[in-house]
């Protein structure tokens, strides 16, 4: 008699389980994610309600990517030390409260204020997540499924955040789109206590207390994204402007030599020293400059220039929101086949070639025009990013997991910061060619990331 075979209708159990640690920490990158660019659609209502200026809605922005970007560092040094998993849930807990305070916020500055809180709970969870992702999937072909699965729940929450956002401000106000994270917050702070395994700290690790160098970084960042913000309306030659700019080198110099002298420096300099990793470093910056600053101009544009509605607006960008989800799945395959080189180029190219086509948009431009060019714009973004991810973490030794996802998400949210402070800047004088003279930027840094990545970043 033949042995009996067990049945394959459902998956084994095991299979199950292994899914969930990953469930737990994409919950939570999909809350950083969506956090970035559901705000997006609503910065016009939010201006309206709140009777802030060009300047504050920037700021509203900007507060949120400048406390990520400068926090990330500390945070994943930190999560090295003292273990992923307790970070990872102290930074849900954190972001979950913080989005209350968003959707409660009465004034300008008090939503500002929340969502610095907001990024300093990002900046707690993103390091942590890739970290436990990197210790919970060993194997390379499991690991680069991982990742591309991250990266996909990123372009997922890229992508629905504008229409989210649309759908949400035009149906209950710009408050819903903040109070929709506490449900996501507590289901991710749930599975995250019972699912994630969580690896010893690495010994004899004290990087991410340096809190000198920790306030220089931030000072430097800070500083950058003020001048840039303040001289859309104070002017390129102001003192406050040319203030913070001074600032921002003085910090940023200071950062450099603190660090160099450390002896458990928040951020190894010698990490810099693999030609991979600052070539992947950079490209983040320049990726999310170009992508990030575009999408806080669009929605200005239809809304103020096309006059649509939130909702309306959320609908117009599904043409570069609509594949992202599709291209960061594809990106994640493509790159455990070849590796990350070919990915990063190819998306890198087709973004420049998008953003360059947005110099179509006019004052009466007529819509259909603009559905290439933002496809293209939302296809190139997402299908670099899990490639970019996936070259970063390989390029540094195991156990700096943590320090080198929180530099390259520090690239990332600086790349972010000064994208939304340049085309905001420049569309305070006039959104039409403040926007033309943004994407030719834009798309000039996506051209110089394609080049680097074809010298630096290996094949395989």
């Amino acid at each position: 008699m033949a042995p009996k075979t067990a049945p394959t209708s459902a998956p084994p159990a095991e299979d199950r389980a292994s899914r969930l640690p990953l469930t737990a920490l994409c919950l939570g990158y999909f809350m950083v994610i969506l956090d970035v660019t559901v705000v997006t659609v609503a910065v016009p209502s939010i201006g309206t309600a709140l009777h802030g200026g060009v300047t504050a809605l920037q700021w509203v922005v900007d507060g949120y990517t400048l406390a990520f970007a400068g926090l990330l560092l500390f945070c994943g040094g930190l999560g090295d030390r003292l273990g992923g998993r307790h970070v990872f849930a102290a930074g849900v807990v954190v972001f979950t409260l913080a989005s209350g305070a968003c959707g409660a916020a009465p004034t300008p500055a008090v939503l500002i204020a929340a969502r610095l809180v907001q990024g300093a709970g990002a900046a707690l969870m993103v390091p942590a997540s890739l970290a436990l992702l990197q210790a919970a999937y060993t194997g390379g072909a499991a690991r680069a499924r991982a990742f591309g699965v991250w990266g996909m729940v990123s372009g997922i929450a890229a992508g629905a955040g504008p229409v989210l956002g649309g759908v949400l401000t035009g149906a209950f106000g710009w408050r819903s789109v903040f109070l929709v994270n506490l449900p996501i917050g507590l289901a991710a702070l749930a599975l995250a206590l019972r699912y994630v395994p969580s690896p010893p700290p690495a010994s004899g690790r004290s990087a991410g207390l340096d809190v000198p160098a920790q306030a220089a970084g931030a000072l430097s960042l800070t500083g950058l994204a003020a001048g840039l913000n303040e001289a859309g309306t104070a002017g390129w030659t102001h003192p406050l402007v040319l203030g913070a700019f001074a600032v921002s080198v003085l910090a940023l110099a200071a950062f450099l030599l603190l660090e160099r002298r450390s002896r458990a420096p928040m951020l190894p300099l010698r990490l810099f020293r693999a030609a991979e990793f600052s070539a992947s470093a950079a490209i983040g910056v320049l990726l999310n400059l170009g992508f990030y600053g575009w999408l806080f101009a669009a929605p200005l544009y239809f809304q103020r220039v096309h006059h649509y509605s939130a909702l309306r607006t959320g609908l117009a960008l599904l043409p570069a929101m609509g594949v992202v989800a599709v291209s960061s799945a594809l990106a994640g395959r493509v790159t455990a086949r070849t590796g990350p080189r070919f990915p990063m180029v190819a998306g890198l190219a087709a973004g420049a070639a998008g953003l360059l086509g947005w110099l179509a948009a006019g004052t009466g431009t007529p819509y259909p025009v603009l559905i290439v060019p933002m496809a293209a714009v939302g296809f190139g973004t997402a299908f670099t990013m899990p490639a970019a991810t996936a070259a970063v973490m390989r390029a540094v030794p195991e156990g700096n997991g943590g320090v080198a996802s929180a530099v390259f998400n520090t690239a990332r949210q600086a790349g972010s910061a000064v994208g939304v402070a340049v085309f905001g800047t420049l569309a305070a004088a006039g959104i039409v060619s403040g926007a033309h003279t943004g994407v030719i930027i834009a798309a000039a840094g996506f051209a110089a990331a394609a080049l680097l990545a074809a010298r630096f970043v290996r094949a395989a």
